[in-house]
């Protein structure tokens, strides 16, 4: 059974940092795309921003550019979320997908919550 579980949510003020990670187990995400996912209260899930297979490439939404930074380690079959100069807006449950073999966002984690004070 393949699991993602994420980990490191929590309650910041403004400007402040977390970094969330999320693990797999079940299934080797080594050659996968691995991506976050965001859901606001009463919005839909948005894209934040997803990491190529080997590290080599990321890319973001415009809303996290230039402040979040997706990671992998392979290794560990773990992949990171840093999250720099939180904003209230960023509030949100923070979930971790793995790409499937048929290239669609196939596995999905519970999410963690986020919670920026102003």
């Amino acid at each position: 059974q393949v699991e993602l579980v994420e980990s490191g949510g929590g309650l910041v003020q403004a400007g402040g940092s977390l970094r969330l990670s999320c693990v797999a187990s079940g299934r080797t995400f080594s050659t996968s795309v691995m991506g976050w996912y965001r859901q606001a209260p009463g919005r839909q899930r948005e894209f934040v921003g997803a990491i190529a297979w080997n590290g080599a490439a990321a890319n973001y939404a415009d809303s996290a550019k230039g402040r979040f930074t997706i990671s992998r380690d392979n290794a560990k079959n773990t992949v990171y979320l840093q999250m720099n100069s939180l904003k209230p807006e960023d509030t949100g449950v923070y979930y971790c997908t793995g790409e499937g073999d048929d290239g669609t966002w196939r596995y999905w984690g519970q999410g963690t919550q986020v919670t920026v004070s102003s």
